[in-house]
């Protein structure tokens, strides 16, 4: 089993972007410090929900900063990047980092995001699937061309070709934000791992991943290539010496920074929002969850592993809104819960 942060550069009420920024990136060193396996980064625009608007661009920095820690992007957001330039800063990010380097891609949402960058609402609506094997391409051969519906162009060779890598990977390990199982039948037609968002229990979480095997054994994966998945689940994590001082720590600040970051979402057609309370759906999130004790964060975590088969956590621990107590989890996480995982 492998434990990572997932870092969002939340901004909480009455704090400042740059003060956010900075506590994305101590954690990512405290995590690493701590013996956790993986920094796994989010990508937002526009919101105080996340300060990081190039999850790639902050993951060149970690990885800079970091020798041994694995960083992951969750996700860069395809139908608003070109698959061609992402792929370029994904191999050289993977070069450059000895191996260290996941990209994680995703659909994103219906937001003026797609305006602003000029790729349209098509792009989110009909044009990932086209986006993600273009990528995979660049990824994965030497010379790549295009005559698709978004992308046309002459043959280009790569450079930098990520499989020349002094690794063991012929290129940097790409996954999958899944949402519908729509995204869940292209990861798996791809073999690609998926990424499960932090609202999902176990159980819609172990569907998901039946679906994935099911979809990839009827796409022809190799068995071996199903077994060995390695799917990743977000989740939220507070560490205390009582469970009911963990989840108040949350209940505190986690709901006026989901208020105030969700509803600075703009969509890019009008259309209307489902919103979610944000008292109610944080304590959802602390029963999800490991938000307690150290022993009762163990015990989530191995029994999520043990229900659905995932190996690999991404685990959000700003939520307090606080560098220290932040910081405070990350250790913990590292001296008292992985050790009863291991």
């Amino acid at each position: 089993m492998y434990v990572g942060t997932f870092v969002v550069g939340a901004q909480f009420p009455g704090q400042a972007q740059g003060e956010a920024l900075h506590r994305a990136v101590r954690s990512a060193e405290v995590a690493e410090e701590a013996g956790l396996d993986s920094v796994w980064l989010a990508e937002h625009h526009f919101v105080p929900y996340g300060t990081c608007p190039s999850a790639v661009t902050l993951a060149a920095l970690l990885l800079g900063r970091t020798r041994r820690i694995r960083v992951g992007t969750a996700v860069s957001v395809l139908p608003t990047a070109h698959p061609v330039a992402l792929g370029e800063q994904a191999a050289l990010l993977h070069l450059t980092s000895g191996g260290r380097f996941t990209l994680g891609v995703g659909r994103g949402g219906p937001w003026v995001d797609l305006e602003v960058f000029g790729t349209g609402l098509d792009a989110y609506e009909n044009g990932f699937p086209e986006s993600l094997d273009l990528l995979l391409r660049w990824l994965r051969e030497p010379a790549v061309g295009a005559r698709g519906e978004r992308f046309a162009f002459r043959e280009v060779p790569v450079v930098p070709r990520p499989a020349e890598a002094l690794t063991d990977s012929p290129g940097p390990e790409v996954v999958v934000a899944c949402t519908s199982p729509k995204t869940v039948r292209l990861a798996a037609e791809r073999g690609l791992p998926m990424l499960l968002g932090m609202h999902s229990g176990d159980e819609e979480k172990a569907e998901m991943v039946a679906l994935w095997q099911r979809c990839a054994r009827a796409a022809g994966r190799p068995p071996a290539e199903i077994a060995a998945a390695a799917h990743v689940a977000a989740g939220v994590c507070q560490l205390a010496d009582r469970r009911e001082d963990a989840a108040e720590t949350l209940l505190k600040a986690m709901p006026g920074w989901l208020k105030q970051g969700l509803d600075a979402h703009v969509t890019v057609d009008g259309r209307r929002r489902a919103m979610r309370d944000p008292y109610g759906y944080t304590e959802m999130l602390c029963g999800l969850h490991p938000v307690g004790t150290p022993r009762l964060a163990g015990d989530r975590l191995a029994a999520t592993a043990e229900r659905t088969g995932i190996s690999r956590f991404a685990l959000l621990v700003e939520g307090s809104g606080d560098l220290a107590a932040t910081e405070e989890t990350l250790r913990r996480l590292g001296a008292e819960v992985l050790p009863q995982l291991r």
